[in-house]
């Protein structure tokens, strides 16, 4: 699949549809799309526009349906940042810095939206005592006279669209007219090597967790992205990935309800609130323990060696296919 793709990765949610555009030649010339310099840059830049335009068309379901367009803004910002995170080298060094900064703030604000959505339902569904309930309920209630409006979060996403939009061009105009596989292949390298630091320090860490979940997303979606013009292979690598991110799920849930606990917790007693948060505590240290054990196989690897993997898969894929030249990709 090349023209009209669309992101496998969807947290339980509908599918994002990629429109179809016909820039890049004939179907079927994979090996030229992935390979030839001007058409790899062709493709991620398209990719990059392709989320900004997501993002555009879910801010457009706000008011009808507000938590659908909040949970698809957020993953089309993060494809946007994957697509950066994998032709990032090829980039100016001030200009990847500004792009990222830009996509982060968009996420950033458009988080906000999201906690207010999930994390009222996950505390309410967790197993506690009266007392917990208790003040469980009171967060709930707090949080309660915090929630954006409508219209705020409206704006909130259209802003977050138009910023991705910006930086789409920015993109396009800083990148050099042509971008070597190995660019590729290092910013895959950089995106794994920092997922499998942070679950390294996630053994003790909240924080590296949550890292750990970002760069566990950030590199499923660029695997997502070559799976859509490679195939099986890589789709394997992909699949290995997203599995890791059904693990890191209910743990991240109660490390964002651990922190919206903390940030409504006005008027609350403070032994109240600390028996809350312990009793979440209880609960996180086994789903985090669990999710790193079974994310082993697939953080096992040097970054090197991961590196050479989905090169290899590549060349397989489209060796395959038919379409793969000698030199396609370097294992």
């Amino acid at each position: 699949m090349v023209r009209g793709m669309v992101a496998s990765h969807t947290d339980g949610k509908e599918p994002i549809a990629y429109a179809e555009h016909d820039k890049l030649g004939p179907l079927g010339s994979k090996s030229a799309l992935l390979h030839d310099p001007k058409e790899l840059r062709k493709a991620l830049v398209r990719e990059f526009t392709e989320a900004a335009e997501a993002a555009g068309e879910a801010a457009k379901k706000a008011r009808e349906a507000s938590g659908e367009a909040v949970h698809e803004v957020r993953k089309a910002l993060r494809r946007a940042r994957a697509v950066l995170s994998t032709i990032g080298d090829a980039l100016p060094k001030s200009e990847r810095r500004a792009v990222k900064a830009a996509l982060q703030q968009s996420r950033r604000g458009v988080s906000a939206a999201r906690d207010h959505a999930v994390a009222p339902e996950t505390l309410a569904a967790l197993s506690l005592d009266d007392a917990n309930r208790t003040t469980a309920t009171a967060v709930i209630a707090n949080a309660k006279q915090a929630v954006p409006s409508d219209d705020e979060i409206k704006a909130m996403l259209d802003e977050a669209a138009k910023a991705a939009t910006a930086q789409a061009a920015a993109l396009d105009a800083a990148l050099p007219p042509e971008l070597d596989w190995s660019v590729v292949a290092s910013g895959v390298r950089a995106v794994y090597a920092d997922a499998r630091r942070a679950r390294r320090a996630a053994k003790h860490s909240k924080r590296e967790f949550h890292a750990w979940r970002r760069r566990s997303k950030e590199l499923a979606y660029q695997l997502d992205i070559l799976k859509g013009y490679a195939g099986s292979r890589v789709e394997v690598l992909c699949s290995e990935i997203e599995g890791v991110g059904d693990a890191q799920s209910p743990a991240v849930d109660l490390i964002m309800v651990r922190e919206f606990v903390q940030t409504y917790a006005q008027g609350i007693a403070q032994d109240s609130v600390d028996r809350l948060i312990a009793t979440i505590d209880d609960q996180l240290v086994d789903l985090m323990k669990s999710a790193r054990r079974a994310s082993r196989d697939a953080f096992d690897a040097r970054p090197a060696k991961f590196e050479r993997r989905v090169s290899k898969a590549v060349k397989r894929d489209l060796t395959v296919d038919g379409s793969a030249s000698d030199g396609a990709a370097q294992a």
